[in-house]
């Protein structure tokens, strides 16, 4: 799978996973018979009252989660294979000549430092998966305290929240 099209794929799978829930599942019943007109202002003034409590706007998360700012861009790629296969090639007719045969010498090295450089390649895959991850739980860790935020100033306000 190319990096780009496993970046799009995390991007939009974090949207979905970022969509807030207070916007997504949540109801709103007006307990006190507020009209729809308070109802909508109500909203908003939660919406406004939970960013400012919690630090956290939803649909910045939602933009930067799509942008794929929040998460670690991908590093090297072919490019550790093609350096790595450039630098062995290097090493090998060096050991070659010495040995008599610089070309086979270049093959060996180039073959092992290709390897070397997919090995390099996956342990980046790795590391950027997991803190990828992280990132995603910190993100949904947030939109919880903001969905608590939101559902906590609608209760207060006579409304019956349910998610």
């Amino acid at each position: 799978m190319t990096w780009t099209l496993r970046l799009a794929m995390t991007a939009a799978l974090s949207v979905a996973l970022l969509t807030p829930s207070v916007w997504a599942a949540t109801f709103v019943y007006p307990a006190k018979g507020q009209s729809p007109a308070q109802q909508s202002k109500d909203e908003g003034a939660c919406d406004q009252w939970a960013k400012q409590q919690t630090g956290v706007d939803p649909q910045v998360l939602a933009q930067q989660a799509l942008s794929g700012q929040a998460y670690q861009q991908p590093q090297g790629g072919f490019h550790n294979v093609l350096g790595g296969a450039a630098g062995g090639a290097a090493l090998g007719a060096i050991g070659g000549a010495i040995g008599g045969d610089a070309g086979k010498g270049a093959a060996i090295g180039a073959a092992v430092g290709a390897g070397g450089g997919l090995l390099r390649d996956r342990r980046q895959m790795r590391e950027q998966d997991q803190y990828n991850d992280a990132v995603k739980q910190e993100q949904q860790a947030r939109l919880a305290e903001y969905d608590q935020a939101y559902a906590t100033c609608l209760q207060g306000r006579g409304y019956s929240v349910s998610r």
